[in-house]
This record gives C-alpha cells, sequence and structure tokens, in this order.
C-alpha cells in the first residue's frame, strides 16, 4: 500500500509543483495516475520513490516511512522511471545482475526470471549488449525486466508504456494484472486513457498540482455525465475540451 497525507513540493520558492495531496493506493489494485504535461505527475512519483524530499505532508510504503527509514522503503518498491536512458554502458545482463545484487535475488531464481522475462519480451539475445546500443523500446523494456527480477510488492511505473510495441504493451499490462491480482500495488502514470480505462481498479486526475478527482470509473462519473468516456472526462476537468 502506497500513502500519501498532505504532501506538497515547492520549487524556487515559488513553483508550487504539487499542492497538498492526498492519496492511498491499497494492496491489490492498479491506480492511474492521469494529468496534462506539468500537471505534477513524475515529481509526485520522485517523491514516493524517494528521488525528492517533499517540504510537507508524510509518505509512506506499506506502513514504512520513506524519509525516516528510506532503504527500507525502497527495498518495496520496483520503480520504472519516464527515461529508460539510464546505465548506457552497462550490458542488458549487467544491469539485471546489478538489479539482482541490489535487491539481494538468490542467484538461481534471478538466472530462472532473467530467462523468463527475457523470452516474454524478445530479449534473449539483446540482453548480451550494451543498454547504449538499444532502442527506445528495448531499453523501456530492460527497466521493466528489472523490476519483475526482484518482484518487489509495491510497482510504480511513470509513463512505462511509451515506446513499447504492442506486444509488449499487452503483455507489461499482463503483468500488472498478475501483479495486483497477487495482492500487490500497481501504480502508474500514463498519457494512453484508453489503457487507463480499461485496466485500472481506481484513477486520480491531477492538474496544477492538486487532485482533481480520484476514484473507480463509475465514482468520477457522478460527477459529470453518466456512461461518458474517461478521455472526455479527463478533457472536461482539465478544461482542454
Amino acid at each position: 500500500m502506497i500513502s500519501l497525507r498532505a504532501v506538497s513540493k515547492t520549487y524556487n520558492g515559488e513553483i508550487k509543483a504539487i499542492d497538498s495531496i492526498s492519496m492511498e493506493i491499497k494492496d491489490g489494485e492498479i491506480f492511474g495516475f492521469l494529468g496534462p504535461n506539468g500537471a505534477g505527475k513524475t515529481t509526485t512519483i520522485k517523491i514516493m520513490t524517494g528521488i525528492l524530499n517533499a517540504d510537507e505532508g508524510d509518505i509512506s510504503i506499506n506502513a514504512i516511512d520513506i524519509i525516516k527509514a528510506p532503504l527500507e522503503a525502497k527495498k518495496q518498491i520496483g520503480f520504472v522511471p519516464d527515461s529508460p536512458d539510464m546505465f548506457l554502458r552497462l550490458k542488458g545482463i549487467e544491469y539485471l545482475n546489478f538489479i539482482g545484487d541490489m535487491y539481494e535475488v538468490p542467484s538461481e531464481l534471478r538466472k530462472e526470471r532473467i530467462i523468463t522475462l527475457a523470452k516474454r519480451f524478445g530479449m534473449e539475445t539483446a540482453i548480451g549488449d550494451k543498454i547504449q546500443s538499444y532502442s527506445h523500446g528495448m531499453r523501456q523494456k530492460i527497466m521493466i525486466m528489472g523490476v519483475g527480477l526482484h518482484q518487489p510488492p509495491v510497482w510504480i511505473l511513470d509513463e512505462p508504456m511509451t515506446g513499447l510495441d504492442p506486444k509488449s504493451s499487452y503483455l507489461l499490462k499482463e503483468m500488472m494484472r498478475e501483479h495486483a491480482d497477487k495482492g500487490n500495488s500497481v501504480f502508474f502514470s500514463t498519457h494512453v486513457l484508453e489503457v487507463a480505462e480499461k485496466i485500472c481498479d481506481r484513477i486520480a486526475i491531477i492538474n496544477n498540482g492538486k487532485i482533481l478527482i480520484s476514484g473507480t470509473l463509475e465514482e468520477l462519473r457522478k460527477h459529470v455525465k453518466e456512461n461518458e468516456s474517461l478521455e472526455k472526462m479527463f478533457l472536461e476537468m482539465t478544461e482542454y475540451a
């Protein structure tokens, strides 16, 4: 479970990137985080993962305070950032072994999971190459494989489907559902509203650093027109319709 309580972050003492937001992502659910560019999605995610510190508020991952016990909290998290351009000088297999070492995945289990993930994502031959030689989509795949390798209870994914081919995108959606169905939490941001509408158990829409609305699709529709699509609701709430 992820819990945020009255979390705020200001840049340069003036720009309030997020403004007293509160959310609770429950065990066993996929939670979609939607908003236009610059709305505060990535800042929120960086605070949730401990990359940035909030100015105010409390953040806990599975009841572990990420400020008071950052290492213990981060052990609960599998994170895919909005840009996969990381560890470029490592080979794919070196990156996966690095993740395995960091999260203390036993060698035999690690080997088994790497083989399985490489086959699922069509990366069997590519994991021996340097990440800098990968396409954007392949870099995205290796980051996702890292999360699948150590299998933490909480997944936090920032635009995880950007650059993925249709097959890999479908596979990731399957993995997210499988992970949540095992009683774990999946939190992901996306601009692909059709995906959010199909797979999310609950959704929050953020704009100008504030949560506009949060809940199931049925709950969201109570505040707008019945049977309206998520895309139409999003456009109306963010004033782009």
